[in-house]
């Protein structure tokens, strides 16, 4: 049926979507923007630890310690290999819910060889200033031979198991359709690596037991609402058509079937922007703000946004508030305006504040505060 679809859809013209464009700026709350951290390479993800320091991921491999406001010289060790290659590398860190007592770090990369790489999750424990223990508890089977698209954005779901984002691959997207393979899904596993019993495909016939829901093209952003548990993605479109997803156990989020993009060569990829028994998106964007990075709102900083989405864009280079208001999306705005960046990662401290990834060759790590 995938094949049915997609084929049609080269014959048949597409329009583009309208543009998805944030509200006009009102002016944010009065804020300092101060840089943490800088010369990182491509700079990936920030976590926050009980102690107060802060850990940064770079997808070259490292992952370096902000103590105390600086950036600490050596790398922890023990890192696993990860394949360094276009978009490949070492992704998200993630403390475990009870790091304070158990020092496990899970770890998100891409491995393998140009061939054969996939997206991995590791756990280690944080022994002083090296990684000890080291245990792969997931790999996204088939592996592929692109070195992109490989999703890898985490999160704690409310019981304490563990979700994570997969890509398509780039050049296999019709297997986010196919239920044995796990390209284009966000799965559910857990903090062991074992497959909690009501994943909504456990015991499905040639499916796949780690998925969690399925249609995903190259998600960036994956945060669950404390308040609410409710569970949030953003995904890459292709040219055209980034979405913002809430993501529901079992749902099928459309791509490649349905999407508002279209493919890079211009070509049409689906005639179809909904589709029976397929989740529409929250949100649309077209053009392209090429959306990394994702955090749910709450904190005492900028109660205003509490509950809001903020969203980092890489093509667009700026900040995203995304309104939220009863479950769903009621308008977006621009955050930050004199800030014009790449940005990879958005996440809030304990504190309330924004830190921000820059992803360069020089990158650096924001932290936005009120005055």
């Amino acid at each position: 049926m995938i094949k049915r679809i997609l084929a049609a859809a080269t014959m048949l013209p597409l329009p583009m979507a309208a543009a998805a464009q944030p509200a006009p700026p009102a002016a944010p709350p009065a804020h300092r923007i101060a840089t943490i951290a800088t010369g990182l390479d491509h700079p990936w993800s920030v976590a926050f630890l009980p102690d107060g320091r802060v850990l940064v991921t770079e997808r070259a491999g490292r992952l370096r310690v902000i103590a105390d406001g600086k950036l600490q010289a050596a790398a922890i060790a023990g890192v696993p290999a990860v394949y360094a290659h276009s978009q490949g590398g070492l992704f998200d860190v993630l403390p475990h819910p009870d790091f304070a007592t158990n020092r496990l770090l899970f770890l998100s990369y891409a491995a393998g060889t140009p061939g054969a790489n996939a997206t991995r999750i590791a756990r280690a424990r944080l022994d002083g200033e090296r990684l000890t223990g080291l245990k792969v508890i997931f790999e996204v089977a088939p592996t592929k031979d692109t070195p992109v698209h490989y999703g890898g954005r985490m999160a704690w779901l409310r019981d304490g198991s563990l979700a994570m984002t997969t890509g398509d691959g780039f050049d296999y997207r019709e297997d986010a359709q196919r239920k044995g393979t796990l390209l284009g899904k966000i799965i559910r596993i857990r903090p062991d690596g074992s497959i909690p019993a009501d994943n909504p495909l456990v015991g499905e016939r040639g499916a796949r037991p780690e998925i969690w829901s399925l249609g995903h093209r190259n998600p960036q952003g994956l945060a669950l609402d404390p308040a609410t548990g409710a569970l949030w993605s953003h995904e890459h479109g292709p040219r055209g058509g980034d979405e913002v997803n809430l993501i529901r156990r079992g749902a099928n989020y459309g791509w490649p079937i349905a999407t508002h993009g279209r493919d890079y060569s211009g070509a049409g990829i689906s005639p179809f922007k909904s589709y029976k028994g397929m989740v529409d998106a929250q949100l649309v964007w077209t053009p392209s703000i090429a959306p990394s990075g994702l955090a749910v709102y709450r904190g005492a900083m900028f109660p205003e946004w509490n509950g809001d989405l903020i969203v980092g864009a890489l093509a667009h280079q700026q900040v995203r508030r995304v309104d939220i208001a009863g479950g769903k999306v009621a308008g977006q705005a621009r955050l930050f305006p004199e800030l014009t960046a790449r940005i990879r990662d958005v996440r809030v401290a304990p504190d309330g504040a924004i830190w921000l990834t820059v992803d360069d060759d020089k990158g650096r790590v924001l932290r936005v505060t009120r005055k």
